[in-house]
């Protein structure tokens, strides 16, 4: 029976997109790939390089073999920016749309009226960082870890208020915006004062939470992100369980992608999701397999080259396994969804081009050259299967088949 096993290594870039100087000169000269393994003196990945990441990169710390066992290309990005949700909707098929990019200010009387509207109680606690605090309990504010006014967050203590009762608060702030995201999130032993205390001015634009220093991440963390002119029903994982496939969403794919009846496993640390993937191979014979590392992108925000190399070489230790369990009709295919190079000098994603690896027992190892967008790979697992397409992308099944 055919399956697939799709591993995101978030923000595993392999270098600069074209357009940065245009769009986003900053991140002139990213390559986090390169950069981390570079940046540390003992970096050893086996399994990624036997799969070929060597010939993506220039570096004499990544070895390339003479016969990688798998097909090795890049993907560019379509989506606007350098985002996770938007990136894993473009990796599943969907064809990105613009939002806008403004600070939380721009839309807060907006998003303060419609909450008021709906009966909260809404208050504004430092008028020269303003956000807003909703019952007491709920901020409303910047997203920090991403570009200024990409994203918006709404975060709780979820032993004062419901998941259910704060995804209500963020469905309206979805309703009153147009940026990429809202992202509501919300931890347990946490108090609204914890939330309050990692509240941060940053890039002399906008104010929100550091989610690591509130604790939101420490216990019972709960994440929904609501995105900007997204279609679950044009996507892979749906189009697969619509024809009867199972589908796993593993790590933070949990929190970004939307399917209904599939098995949703969140998990952060790297060792839990890695060992998730090997248990859902032993009982999940076909469908999807979808998994998130996300702990190299936490690694990228806080400009922690070593912290990234050890996450990236933890993954690649438990790929090992991952490749001895495979089935003749398995296919693996890694990637990434943007780039958060530790050493470019800040503390955002970087606009980078994705590694491609893919790997099966009867496939050919061939060169795929630079993909359009990475919803080839949304395209590509619908044709081998021989399912409806997804919005967006092209197969590159017939290079490899």
């Amino acid at each position: 029976m055919k399956r697939v096993i799709l591993l995101v290594i978030d923000s595993l870039g392999v270098g600069e997109m074209e357009d940065v100087m245009k769009v986003r000169p900053q991140d002139k000269g990213a390559n986090t790939l390169k950069h981390v393994a570079e940046a540390v003196k003992d970096f050893n990945i086996p399994s990624l390089e036997a799969l070929g990441v060597g010939y993506l990169v220039d570096s004499e710390k990544i070895k390339r073999p003479a016969n990688p066992l798998g097909s090795y290309g890049k993907s560019k990005l379509a989506h606007f920016g350098a985002d996770t949700y938007q990136g894993h909707q473009e990796i599943m098929g969907s064809k990105p749309r613009m939002p806008v990019v403004k600070p939380f200010i721009k839309f807060m009387d907006r998003v303060e009226k419609a909450l008021k509207k709906a009966g909260y109680d809404v208050k504004i606690l430092d008028p020269e960082h303003p956000f807003l605090l909703v019952n007491g309990l709920v901020t409303v504010a910047d997203n920090i870890e991403a570009d200024p006014g990409q994203n918006y967050n709404v975060t709780a203590p979820l032993d004062y208020i419901s998941f259910e009762e704060e995804l209500a608060i963020g469905r309206i702030v979805r309703e009153n915006v147009e940026v990429g995201r809202v992202i509501v999130l919300g931890g347990r032993d946490i108090a609204v004062d914890d939330i309050l205390k990692a509240v941060e001015f940053k890039d002399g634009s906008i104010t929100g939470i550091d989610c690591p220093k509130s604790g939101v991440y420490r216990s019972g963390y709960m994440v929904r992100h609501l995105g900007y002119g997204v279609n679950p029903e044009v996507q892979v994982p749906t189009l697969l369980h619509r024809q009867g496939y199972p589908v796993s969403l593993i790590g933070k794919m949990a929190d970004v992608i939307e399917c209904d009846g599939a098995e949703y496993l969140p998990m952060v640390e790297t060792e839990g999701v890695m060992e998730l993937i090997l248990e859902k191979m032993i009982s999940q014979k076909t469908g999807l397999i979808a998994a998130n590392v996300q702990e190299t992108d936490l690694a990228g925000h806080a400009m922690d080259a070593s912290r990234y190399a050890e996450r990236l070489m933890t993954a690649d230790l438990y790929l090992k396994s991952i490749l001895e369990q495979m089935k003749e009709q398995d296919l693996l295919i890694i990637t990434g969804d943007h780039g958060n190079d530790p050493t470019i000098g800040h503390s955002h994603h970087t606009r980078e081009k994705a590694l491609l690896l893919v790997y099966g027992k009867k496939l050919k190892a061939v060169n795929l050259g630079e993909r359009d967008t990475l919803s080839d790979i949304g395209a590509t697992i619908s044709d081998y299967f021989g399912i409806q397409k997804p919005e967006h992308g092209s197969s590159f099944l017939n290079l490899i088949g």
